[in-house]
């Protein structure tokens, strides 16, 4: 039997394996930084790029029990930061 292009396979939920991680995209003028929904109510958050944000950044990071952090980048800020 063919399957139609618009079929949905079925798959089971992905397991955490790093629960203290945030994701964070790089961008020129701002950041994009996700925590696990539970740490925050509003758990995607934009972050200019200037030194007071950046700062304010890493205490919502702090405050969220962010231990590990990874960066994606389309341009050349490639990293991989550690807290703790």
């Amino acid at each position: 039997m063919k399957k139609k292009k618009n079929d949905v396979q079925q798959t089971a939920p992905l397991s955490i394996l790093f629960p203290h991680v945030a994701g964070i995209d790089i961008g020129s003028k701002s950041h994009f930084v996700a925590v696990p929904p539970d740490r925050d109510d509003e758990h995607v958050k934009e972050f200019s790029t200037f030194t007071s944000d950046l700062h304010e950044m890493a205490n919502w990071l702090e405050k969220c029990k962010i231990k590990t952090v990874i960066l994606e980048s389309t341009g050349v800020y490639w990293a991989w930061f550690k807290f703790g």
